[in-house]
């Protein structure tokens, strides 16, 4: 991704060469080395268009004796700092007039200012203990611009060397170049220096080095050319250094920073900083071109033949852009040699800013003397541009650290990409099995968990799956780009874009190390060098070379020919790591993590899956699209259709994940409040014959109808009646009065199978069902069933509804009756006695009702029961002499309901009328049942009335235990027994009147006669029989007294 656009030529044709140059606003100063300075205008254009028009507006001439040597501004007192004879000059503008030197800066090799807001309290009005916040002194934001000088040996603070480079960190902090190799971190506060510590080089660059200097001059390309000290600040807390052909970042206690270092293949001769960017000047044939992917012979050239400007970012230190000299160059590859030039002063606009400014010289001296030197002006792109091309070409962790950089004024719509770059750079990181970092990431942005899901093979999201080059356009990316031919051999002329080596994530520096180090680093552009030298054959020469220095910069093992490169690069950009139990243990955690955070936002607006589940549309009737564009948002934002459509796809894949990975598990999930749905793990729990599961998941859905036929279907494979039945019976019972329809179709085939187990559906204390329905439900199958179920009613359930008494009576006359038509003896005597039982005991039922139904059969004894329960005692008792001829059961009937001193005393009695005044046709002699019922219950017979009815020709033989019985004088004793007790009586109220008509007179004067004092007012007690009075607590005394007297 090339962060900058074509650089173009501003000022050119300059004689005098360029020592120094420094911008500020629209004004651009040049210092020569004749102590000129040439001042141009810079007109930028503000539609769009970034490229600067710049005009001459003044040269000073002969500002200094001598050269220019370093420019720098101070805007607080708007004066040009010029470094000049080792002395530092401060000339206010416009009028350069007074100049004022810096004498105590005397022997100055270079300067270093720094600009920053610092809040400063009043030193007039220190704060006091007692003071109250709004008396308090306030911080002032002030201005404070530090202007540094490195002077022989000494900056305020003798030094061990003079500092020849000078770089602010800080407003407290400078970085100190001594030499190329030599650093140190200077502290303002404590005026001391510490030095700087680095790794030792890499060893195959030093040993390339060694080995190129052993190559005849034009060979050499350069790489001895003399390095200059350098170190620039890239954020308050680094600074970058350069020491031999590494470039390190150090931290304010002067040690590295970052692990890793920069690696150039040979040291730069200039470098600046472009905030995020460190651009670096290389010396020619240093810098290899960059191979076509596909080409049947070598290269004629290796290396860029020209001085060359890369770009690189010092956040992910990869090498951003790759610019050769000259700048402006076609892209097509050149027929006629690129004559080269010095790239010096590099330097960026205030606060490490966009555009860089540089100057270049024709190496050749014919060439410098007639063109002179040039001014390229270097513009960055927009920063959406940038982060654009990077998120095109699938750097989203360096996309991340640029926009981190950034602030919402450079680009407004900050927010919304980090959260689309962060997602994009958790794909990338699940797409290299890097899980837990990437499902984090989805949690904290709160994404669409259908996107998260799709990132699963079908096994674990169904029917959500996205392949995987069409992860980044899921989740907001670009579009995979088409298949395109063979890339030609770029020219090496080319704006060309460096390429991120390694996966997302890895740095470019010391840290990589291996074959890819190696192709990445100098050992790649060693190798190259030597095929160039060789001509690419692998002759003598190349194995001679082998064999001395240069040999530990050839790649080893066999060589790959570009096809297979190719193939090779390829799958390493798309490897996918098919580490799927790992991943879904990950993805349950996002998912566990999601569960009940939704279930809350759910009951919050009063949604459970307990009471919804049911109602809400399955998730197969929403398309895949539309449960893609569901918002990434916070819970608390969605709607509740929203929330319902995220429940289920969060449980329909925490179930397809444990179906992966953690079957054991189901049991318990599928028990539990889901919003899974069915339609996407029911084949899955089917084919793993999780059946168990599968009916607690349709329970829960409502879905009884499919259970019951799961468990209807599981039960044809079972040959143990208990084990058939049993599974279906239990589910049934558990079902409310809202399902009794399904109760009904499924209860059908279990009936068919074992009566009695099927009764336990309907007999089942943990749901009440409809017991009406229920009874007409199973009085359709069997109206036995039906009379058993209401009996369990009435004497379990203490059912005391009429209809439900009346209705089993009715029912025992229906069976009786039916049993009877079938000539069915023996169920017609089983069922009858439970009606005569029911008839006799029961007094819940309608007895009218029922004998209307009864009054038209010959069920008489069922008929003179309820006439019997109506009051009409004749009838009943005609039934038992008449139809039944049962006389035991005629004088039970009686002995049932004798009460003596009520209307039922005269029982026995109209029974013998029965028998001797018969009302009907009867074909046998009743006269000895009439006789046997005066034998056994005489003294219940009215004697006179008995004898009258007695025909004249039964004998006083027949009736005399009856005439002796009726004889006795039972009435003569009553008559005495009453006579004594009254006598009694009177005798005891004469002598209660008499106990009555005593009395005790108490006066002042009464004395009690056991302590002879008055009396007076006191609790008195009175003894029988002479009615003496005493004290009450001389009482017990006297009564003693009294008892001994009489004896």
């Amino acid at each position: 991704m090339p962060p900058f656009l074509t650089p173009k030529v501003i000022v050119s044709s300059l004689k005098e060469k360029i020592d120094a140059i420094v911008t500020q606003g629209d004004r651009l100063y040049l210092g020569t080395s004749t102590g000129n300075l040439h001042i141009y205008g810079l007109n930028e254009h503000h539609d769009g268009d970034l490229e600067s028009h710049v005009e001459l507006i003044e040269t000073k001439k002969s500002l200094t004796r001598r050269a220019i040597e370093q420019l720098g501004f101070v805007k607080d007192i708007n004066s040009l700092v010029v470094l000049s004879e080792m002395t530092v000059t401060l000339f206010p503008l416009p009028s350069f007039l007074p100049p004022t030197v810096l004498v105590k800066a005397k022997a100055a090799f270079s300067f270093a200012i720094h600009t920053s807001v610092q809040n400063i309290t009043p030193e007039s009005k220190s704060p006091r203990p007692d003071e109250t916040d709004f008396s308090k002194a306030r911080a002032i934001p002030v201005i404070v611009t530090q202007l540094i000088v490195g002077c022989r040996r000494k900056v305020e603070a003798p030094l061990p060397h003079s500092a020849r480079v000078i770089s602010f960190l800080d407003s407290d902090t400078v970085c100190f170049a001594y030499s190329p190799t030599e650093h140190a971190i200077f502290s303002i506060p404590t005026m001391t220096a510490v030095d700087i510590s680095t790794p030792l080089p890499v060893t195959a660059s030093a040993t390339a080095m060694g080995a190129f200097s052993g190559l005849t001059g034009y060979m050499t390309l350069s790489l001895g050319a003399k390095a200059k000290p350098s170190a620039i600040s890239v954020s308050d807390s680094e600074v970058f250094i350069t020491k031999d052909n590494e470039g390190i970042f150090i931290g304010t206690d002067a040690k590295p920073s970052r692990p890793a270092t920069i690696e150039w293949p040979s040291p730069p001769e200039d470098i600046a900083f472009v905030k995020p960017y460190i651009m670096s000047v290389l010396p020619a044939n240093t810098v290899p071109l960059r191979s076509p992917e596909r080409s049947i012979s070598p290269p004629p050239a290796t290396f860029i033949p020209t001085s060359v400007l890369q770009v690189r970012s010092s956040l992910s230190m990869h090498i951003s852009q790759t610019i050769p000299f000259p700048f402006d160059a076609p892209e097509s590859t050149p027929t006629t040699p690129v004559p080269n030039a010095t790239i010096r002063l590099l330097t960026s606009t205030s606060s490490s800013r966009s555009p860089l400014y540089l100057v270049t010289t024709p190496t050749d001296r014919a060439a410098a003397i007639s063109e002179g030197s040039s001014i390229w002006q270097f513009h960055m792109k927009l920063w959406a541009e940038q982060i654009d091309e990077l998120i095109v070409e699938g750097h989203y962790a360096d996309a991340l650290a640029l926009l981190d950089t950034l602030d919402e004024t450079s680009l407004p719509d900050k927010i919304q990409r980090r959260t689309r770059i962060r997602a994009l750079n958790a794909v990338s990181d699940f797409r290299a099995a890097k899980f837990d970092k990437a499902i984090d990431t989805f949690l904290e942005l709160d994404l669409n968990p259908a996107k998260v899901v799709a990132l699963y093979p079908e096994s674990v999201s169904g029917r959500l799956t996205v392949p995987q080059e069409r992860w980044i356009p899921l989740f907001g990316g670009p579009p995979p780009p088409p298949p395109s031919a063979p890339a030609t051999v770029e020219d090496s002329s080319s704006v060309t874009s460096g390429e991120h080596h390694g996966s997302e994530g890895d740095q470019h520096g010391k840290s990589e190390s291996g074959s890819n180090g190696g192709e990445k680093g100098m050992g790649g552009s060693a190798a190259e060098l030597l095929d160039t030298i060789t001509g690419g054959a692998a002759g003598p020469i190349r194995g001679r070379l082998q064999k001395t220095g240069l040999g530990m910069l050839l790649p080893t093992g066999k060589p790959k020919d570009d096809d297979t490169s190719s193939i090779v690069s390829s799958k390493r950009r798309l490897v996918v790591h098919d580490d799927l139990h790992k991943s879904v243990e990950t993805l349950v955690r996002y998912l566990a993590d999601r569960r009940p955070k939704l279930g809350a936002a759910l009951e919050a607006v009063g949604i459970t899956p307990q009471t919804q589940s049911h109602k809400i549309s399955p998730l197969s009737e929403v398309s895949v699209e539309e449960l893609f564009t569901l918002p990434n948002v916070p819970l608390s934002v969605l709607t509740p259709e929203q929330l319902l459509r995220f429940a289920q796809i969060v449980d329909t894949a925490l179930y397809k994940s444990y179906l992966v990975i953690r079957p054991i598990l189901l049991g318990s999930l599928c028990r539990l409040p889901n919003w899974c749905e069915i339609s996407e793990v029911e084949e899955d729990l089917r084919a793993r014959q999780k059946f168990a599961e599968l009916r607690d998941l349709y329970h829960g859905k409502k879905m009884h109808s499919r259970a019951l036929d799961l468990l209807r279907e599981l039960s044809e494979k079972e040959t143990d009646i208990e084990l058939k039945l049993s599974p279906s019976i239990s589910y049934l019972q558990k079902l409310g009065p809202e399902h009794i329809d399904q109760i009904f179709n499924s209860a059908r085939w279990i009936f068919d199978q074992d009566v009695d187990m099927a009764f336990e559906i309907f007999t089942s204390e943990d749901v009440e069902l409809p017991r009406q329905p229920v009874a007409d439900f199973l009085e359709s199958i069997d109206p036995r069933i039906c009379a058993r179920y209401l009996e369990y009613l009435i004497d379990e359930r203490q059912e005391d509804s009429h209809e439900f008494h009346n209705r089993l009576a009715e029912l025992y006359l229906k069976m009786t009756l039916s049993a009877k038509k079938r000539n069915d003896e023996k169920s017609k005597k089983e069922v009858y006695s439970k009606l005569l039982k029911f008839l006799d005991s029961n007094d819940r039922f309608g007895i009218d009702r029922l004998y209307g139904h009864l009054s038209t059969t010959d069920l008489f004894e069922a008929r003179a029961i309820l006439l019997g329960r109506l009051g009409r005692h004749d009838q009943a008792l005609e039934l038992y002499v008449y139809k039944l001829r049962d006389y035991l059961k005629a004088e039970e009937y009686c002995k049932r309901i004798y009460r003596p001193g009520t209307e039922t005393s005269n029982v026995f009695l109209t029974l013998l009328r029965i028998y001797l005044r018969p009302t009907a046709m009867v074909s046998s002699d009743l006269l000895q049942p009439a006789l046997d019922l005066i034998h056994r219950h005489n003294p219940r017979l009215d004697p006179a009335e008995t004898l009258d009815l007695l025909p004249p020709l039964v004998s006083a033989e027949d009736v005399r235990a009856f005439l002796y019985e009726a004889l006795r004088a039972p009435i003569f004793d009553t008559q005495v027994v009453r006579n004594i007790s009254k006598a009694r009586n009177d005798q005891l109220a004469r002598r209660l009147m008499l106990l009555q008509t005593k009395r005790v007179k108490v006066t002042d004067s009464r004395i009690c006669p056991q302590c002879h004092k008055r009396i007076g007012n006191s609790v008195i007690a009175i003894h029988t029989p002479h009615g003496e009075v005493t004290h009450y607590q001389c009482r017990e005394p006297f009564s003693r007294r009294l008892k001994d007297m009489r004896r």
